[in-house]
């Protein structure tokens, strides 16, 4: 099984983890998902289990659990839907006005002051 860990300090090692988890069953794999050009975690992580009911224990019992301080969120990873994967070209299609400076509606605050 898959497993999502969120809500990690960002000073927790691949092996802390690792060793938090080997405490339910053999653990296949651990990723800690680190910023491509600072390398700094990003602050969640995967871990491979291959037996389903240590990896539900695992997730049942670390899920909530405080960590360096922190209370992490541990679940099931489950694929995003094709249809559902982020593009990476500039072609996102729809209104691309963007959020700045173009705020004609809304908030006002005080008076119709016109199209700016």
């Amino acid at each position: 099984m898959n497993i999502f860990v969120g809500s990690l300090p960002f000073s927790i090692e691949e092996a802390d983890l690792r060793e938090s988890f080997e405490a339910y069953g053999a653990v296949d794999s651990v990723k800690i998902i680190t910023d491509k050009f600072t390398g700094r975690s990003k602050g969640f992580g995967f871990v491979e289990m291959p037996n389903d009911s240590e990896a539900q224990k695992a997730i049942d019992e670390l899920n909530g659990a405080t960590v360096q301080g922190r209370s992490i969120v541990v679940n099931k990873s489950e694929p995003k839907p094709e249809g559902e994967r982020r593009s990476f070209n500039n072609n996102r299609g729809g209104d691309s006005r963007g959020g700045y400076g173009n705020n004609r509606g809304g908030n006002d605050r005080g008076g119709n002051r016109g199209g700016y």
